[in-house]
């Protein structure tokens, strides 16, 4: 009897799902729950809770918000290096039958939740938070155009991030790579709640993503500033709009590809068995239907970071705006037509082999054209090489390296010999780091002052760039060159001895990221202590487009009146022109602070939570409460306040003072 009551309270779990007797978990629960009980009592000795719900967690300010989706993405980034640390330590010292630290079932969680965490709450987070910050400004817009919804979407994105870190301490992730792959991750192959908590947090998190998108289209079609034509956009907000038009396109079908993969585990269902009518290759097309669009998503608006920043330090306008406009269509419908290089050893034939292989090396061209304009943007230009600058030269060269290696794999017989090897993860690193991470690191530095007022310490800035340029390469370097021998990914240990000076080299770069990743963090506490010395004006870099503009830090209704654009690098031609200040101030109509987008997002982590145990009524519950929360706040019609005209000329006169 007691037994039937435990099921149905607590579902499937039970003690022996709490894995206490593993020491690194033993020793990782333990660090976090000191961080956490030292946060929380800093937090509650200065009594900031309520300034923190009041201010931030309810906060429907686009600024804000994205400020809080970057705070995520770095600590997601620690949590994924450490992954990645643990892994390349193991295969440092396992070599000739030595096992290491790591026994299997742990490395293959591991291996799991690094590209789990990296691609979905480390870079997305960072992207969307970047997004968020600047698009808004660079249109001219007060806000999103559905400023509860953004708010919404973070908070989606934070449950289904808990919801992952929490199978570290009770049952255990999936065993099957950031990207579940069937039968593998099939009910029969991993009969555990480690799939399925897989499952749940990207569902979750998928939603608010999914919902970030449309918001950010409906924003940036919308919600302009007189005269900004879809031409006289800049580059980022155009990365953006791709972007986005790439999640609500893509996202969709990776939210039915998972909710199929959760029909076959729960109910018993074959979409992607060996038997019964099912297929596992059909998994594998869906999931990179979605993949390499996601590969695009994080791409696409740091191209548009590195427009930004190759135009303004070097003295002139980005060379070719057309071209790079166009360049970002064609890669926006090209995304979708390269799925299948992922997969060239499925057996498809020769004719689907080409036709893919062909459509990878097309794509090739608009991104390359990219390479060429940004050089050609510093051609003769007076350039400065500030730390965001630093950034943009490293990316020039390590992507390109990336970009030619990908070319080889476009091949589809050198794929059928590379693909399963290292050579395809140091490819993917290849971009994924020289790419989004350095053009994440050079937004994050570029616009830090506009928000905050305050520049980021350039000392540590350089040294934060040049741990992660150097340890890249002596990092992944190694992997082409293991790869190219045949050494095939994910070995938790392996025979050959003559590997392992090459995975030794692979760990100490692994070292020096750590380093760089340590750099951005004493940047950002040295930056925070001297602010009062970095203090600069509202247009430290001698910005081009429209955000330069506002005051900073930035009030929450960005721009007191509407400004009216008459053509590219709006800022750019009104310094020339002579900037004339608003002296007709009205109140200013703003959204409301919501508790609507934190509360039914807790009860989605409920609801995520109950799924993965079977425990039912918990889950009927937080459905329940999710919706009812979301309809009610529909009806909540007191959502808006006015910022007085009074206030809007008091900011406005700093702003003055500043500038002069």
């Amino acid at each position: 009897m007691r037994s039937e009551i435990w099921n149905i309270i607590f579902g499937k779990l039970s003690w022996d799902d709490i894995p206490y007797d593993v020491l690194i978990l033993d020793v990782t629960f333990a660090a976090v729950v000191i961080a956490a009980l030292a946060v929380f009592g800093l937090i509650t000795y200065h009594r900031k809770w309520g300034y923190l719900w009041s201010e931030w967690f309810t906060s429907v300010d686009h600024k804000k918000i994205g400020i809080m989706y970057i705070v995520l993405a770095l600590v997601m980034l620690f949590r994924g290096f450490t992954d990645a640390f643990m892994m390349r330590t193991q295969q440092a010292i396992a070599a000739g039958g030595a096992q290491g630290y790591l026994p299997p079932h742990h490395f293959d969680q591991i291996f799991t939740a690094h590209g789990t965490v990296m691609i979905f709450f480390f870079a997305m987070a960072f992207l969307v938070g970047v997004m968020n910050v600047a698009m808004p400004l660079q249109i001219g817009a007060r806000d999103v155009a559905f400023p509860w919804l953004n708010n919404f979407s973070f908070w989606m994105t934070v449950s289904g991030a808990i919801l992952l870190n929490v199978s570290l301490f009770i049952g255990l992730l999936g065993r099957t790579g950031w990207l579940a792959m069937p039968p593998l991750s099939g009910i029969a192959y991993s009969p555990d709640v480690g799939v399925d908590y897989y499952i749940w947090s990207l569902q979750i998190a998928g939603i608010g993503t999914t919902l970030s998108g449309v918001n950010m289209i409906a924003t940036i079609l919308k919600m302009r500033a007189p005269g900004m034509t879809m031409m006289r956009m800049p580059v980022f907000t155009w990365t953006t709009l791709a972007a986005n038009v790439l999640i609500v396109a893509a996202f969709p079908v990776l939210t039915a590809t998972l909710a199929m993969l959760a029909l076959d585990r729960y109910l018993g269902m074959h979409f992607f068995t060996n038997d019964m009518g099912g297929n596992p290759m059909l998994y594998v097309n869906l999931i990179w239907i979605w993949g390499h669009p996601e590969v695009y998503i994080l791409i696409l608006p740091c191209f548009g970071i590195f427009s930004e920043v190759v135009a303004t330090f070097s003295g002139k306008p980005l060379f070719g705006y057309r071209s790079m406009v166009y360049a970002t269509a064609c890669i926006l419908v090209l995304s979708f037509v390269v799925w299948l290089h992922h997969f060239f050893t499925m057996g498809s034939g020769a004719s689907v082999n080409t036709f893919f292989g062909i459509a990878t090396m097309i794509i090739a061209v608009p991104t390359g054209a990219k390479i060429f304009n940004w050089l050609f943007t510093m051609y003769r230009g007076r350039i400065r090489f500030e730390t965001p600058m630093y950034w943009t030269v490293g990316f020039l060269i390590t992507f390109t390296i990336g970009g030619m290696s990908g070319v080889m794999l476009a091949v589809p017989p050198a794929d059928f010999q590379l693909h399963n090897s290292l050579f395809l993860i140091a490819h993917f690193h290849n971009v994924i780091i020289g790419g989004v991470v350095f053009g994440l690191m050079a937004g994050y530095t570029y616009w830090w002052p506009k928000v905050f007022g305050f520049k980021l310490d350039d000392k540590w800035g350089r040294r934060s760039f040049w741990g992660w340029c150097i340890g890249f390469y002596v990092a992944f370097m190694p992997l082409y060159i293991l790869g190219l021998m045949g050494v095939t990914r994910r070995l938790q240990s392996y025979t050959d001895v003559g590997w392992q000076i090459y995975f030794v080299i692979a760990c100490i770069g692994m070292l020096m990221i750590g380093a760089g990743i340590a750099c951005t963090v004493i940047q950002l506490v040295v930056s925070i202590k001297n602010r009062d010395k970095l203090r600069c004006g509202p247009d430290p870099w001698n910005g081009r487009t429209l955000e330069w503009a506002t005051a900073s830090p930035i009030p929450p209704y960005n721009f007191p009146q509407d400004i009216t654009v008459t053509s590219r690098d709006a800022w750019w031609h009104m310094k020339k022109q002579g900037f004339k200040w608003s002296t007709d101030y009205q109140p200013i109509h703003m959204p409301k602070n919501t508790w609507a987008g934190i509360v039914p997002a807790f009860f989605a982590l409920a609801l995520g939570f109950a799924l993965v145990w079977h425990i039912w009524w918990l889950a009927i519950v937080s459905f329940l409460a999710a919706i009812g929360t979301i309809i009610y706040h529909t009806f909540d019609f007191d959502r808006d306040y006015y910022i007085p005209a009074e206030e809007v000329a008091r900011d406005e006169e700093k702003a003055k003072e500043a500038y002069a």
